[in-house]
């Protein structure tokens, strides 16, 4: 006994030592399978038990509960509950809308969003949802990719509308402004029929043949290398979605802070699917202002809020103030915060718990770093794999292909090693794909990976697991370009140029140089306000800290880094433009090693690369 009892110590010591994080794994497999048995539980119900169920649910339970602040206007669940109601009648009086038919928002951060929404969901429509700053070729393109026969559109993007018009009206959809009178011939208003309709519920019959695997949503990609593509998100999923506020600790109790674009998986699925599930209020913003973010915070006594990496370290690059601690944030959940923003943003800001994660929109491998490990996506286990499967394979960024063997199949990468993350596709891990053109689909499927039949979903994102288990961001595929044999990721180039204390914002990218194979490093710089471009300083930290073959040979300065509607930063327009001065009227620089400095890159200088007079 007195042996057993010694031995404890030595025992708690080894699993520290060797198990640091066995807790934790346990607990968060654990919650995580609970949660998933809720959503299987609740699909195979009869009917199933779906998020409109659980929209009813708070409704009942809440009624008065306010679910949407936004602006200076409060909405309870009731409200909008009422409010949709109010839609769906509409839209059965004065469209053609049967159940299973998609209509298309084009609409930004707004309660009518979630009305809407709501309101279609309760007629059993799918909704497609629009991103508010696409235009002409890439707008039809959406829209007719989703199937939808309907349009809701915001009236201040009427200019936008009257553009696509011609071809909407010929193809037969219904467009509707969401106003009480409309300025455009072919386009109907909206709220003034909404006046007069009736909030009494909408029975269930309408939405009859909905199950887990009907379409609830199409949210778009973001189009960083294409046009957009419409990801198919079925009811199961949506479910599903919630898991990350749920896993995250949001309660009924919690305010969250929504700036991000309702268009997008992050703000829809997870931001308000999730207060939906918890029966939590949000706060709705029109768009991210770091100016008023954290008045908003107080304001709105918010306690959670989400995040895409580059909105922490904008708030990072305010002037610090006596009240940056003065608030009641207590979780942020979100996506894309680099090590040293992380870092920096709790110090600054306080002890705030941040969640990060990893999940494509579509995807079917998704990662969470429960453990607050700062810098890390999320973490794996044999028990997370055995349920969730993927791999990290060899990818080789030149082909822009796995590598595979001479047998064929592809080959795991070591840990340390970036690889290109596949999920397994499987019932309870399914890819659904895209609506519209059935190609996209099938390339993102790697089939005979290790075995012939079995079949992957191809993330395009390039990711690395440390000896630990934990999951790190690498690259995404497209982004990481080769020079002189070697691989070079854009992320960790433009981390090393973020530290110069000139730079507001790097976005790294390679371009083509005639008659040399692979594509040199180049990186678009916007300036810190009042700060001037030093090349010599810029020299010193890139030597310093990276390679020679990714070292960025040119810089263009920008006034403004330009981002899609989830603040990923777009390449292809710089890659196209590549480092002509005879094309390009932002300031060049190019890298010299006699001088040791970055300086202008003049015709002469540009000739003598391209007809190989200087050697790169």
């Amino acid at each position: 006994m007195k042996a057993a009892v010694l031995s404890l110590p030595i025992l708690w010591l080894l699993r520290r030592i060797f198990l640091p994080y066995l807790w934790k794994d346990i607990d968060f497999f654990y919650r995580s399978t609970r949660y998933l048995k809720f959503v299987e539980n609740s699909l195979n119900s009869d009917p199933p038990f779906l998020m409109l169920d659980m929209f009813y649910q708070q409704v009942s339970s809440r009624p008065q509960k306010t679910f949407i602040f936004y602006q200076d206007e409060v909405y309870t669940y009731k409200d909008i509950d009422l409010k949709s109601n109010q839609l769906a009648w509409t839209l059965k009086q004065y469209t053609k809308l049967q159940e299973g038919d998609c209509a298309a928002v084009f609409l930004g951060n707004e309660p009518a969003f979630i009305w809407t929404w709501l309101g279609l969901a309760k007629i059993g429509c799918p909704m497609a949802c629009l991103n508010y700053n696409i235009r002409a070729k890439s707008f039809l393109h959406c829209f007719k990719s989703s199937g939808a026969k309907v349009l809701i559109a915001a009236p201040e993007l009427q200019d936008a509308v009257e553009e696509v018009l011609p071809a909407l009206v010929e193809d037969g959809v219904q467009v509707f402004y969401l106003s009480r009178e409309s300025p455009t011939i072919g386009v109907d208003s909206l709220l003034d029929k909404m006046d007069f309709a009736s909030d009494e519920s909408v029975p269930r019959s309408y939405r009859s043949q909905v199950n887990g695997q009907s379409s609830a949503l199409y949210i778009y990609t973001s189009g960083t290398t294409g046009l957009p593509k419409a990801a198919i998100i079925s009811q199961g999923r949506l479910l599903i979605s919630s898991s990350i506020s749920t896993l995250s600790g949001l309660t009924s109790e919690d305010v969250l802070y929504i700036p991000l674009p309702l268009y997008h998986s992050a703000g829809l699925m997870i931001g308000v699917r999730g207060c939906i599930q918890q029966g939590a209020s949000l706060v709705l913003r029109k768009k991210f202002s770091v100016s008023q973010f954290w008045d908003d915070c107080r304001k709105y006594n918010v306690t959670v809020f989400q995040y895409i990496g580059e909105l922490l370290r904008y708030l990072c690059n305010t002037p610090k103030k006596d009240n940056d601690k003065d608030h009641c944030v207590r979780l942020a959940i979100g996506n894309g915060l680099r090590a040293d923003v992380w870092k920096e943003f709790i110090q600054r800001f306080g002890d705030i718990n941040i969640y990060e994660f990893y999940a494509a929109t579509e995807g079917n491998a998704a990662f969470f770093n429960y453990t607050g490990k700062v810098g890390a996506i999320g973490r794996t286990s044999f028990l997370f794999k055995f349920f969730r499967p993927y791999q990290l394979i060899k990818f080789d960024v030149e082909k822009e292909e796995p590598v595979r063997d001479n047998a064929g199949h592809c080959m795991n990468t070591a840990n340390g090693e970036a690889g290109l993350l596949i999920g397994k596709i499987t019932e309870k891990t399914p890819f659904v794909g895209y609506a519209g053109d059935k190609s996209q689909t099938e390339k993102k499927l790697l089939i005979d990976v290790f075995q012939k039949g079995d079949l992957y979903f191809n993330s395009g994102d390039l990711l690395m697991e440390d000896k630990d288990g934990f999951i790190y961001f690498h690259d995404r595929v497209g982004d990481t370009f080769r020079w002189k044999g070697e691989n070079v990721a854009t992320t960790e180039v433009a981390d090393v140029i973020g530290m110069t204390d000139f730079v507001e914002e790097a976005n790294v990218y390679g371009v083509a140089v005639p008659f040399h194979e692979g594509r040199i490093g180049m990186v678009s710089i916007k300036l810190k306000e009042g700060k001037n471009f030093d090349g010599e300083k810029l020299y010193a930290k890139v030597v310093e800290y990276l390679p020679n073959y990714a070292r960025p040979h040119f810089v263009r300065l920008q006034d403004a880094i330009e981002v899609t509607g989830t603040f990923k930063q777009r390449k292809v327009g710089l890659v196209q433009d590549g480092f002509s001065p005879l094309t390009i009227k932002d300031p060049l620089y190019v890298l010299d090693e006699n001088e040791k400095c970055y300086k202008p890159l003049d015709l002469s200088t540009y000739n003598a690369l391209v007809d190989r007079k200087s050697k790169l």
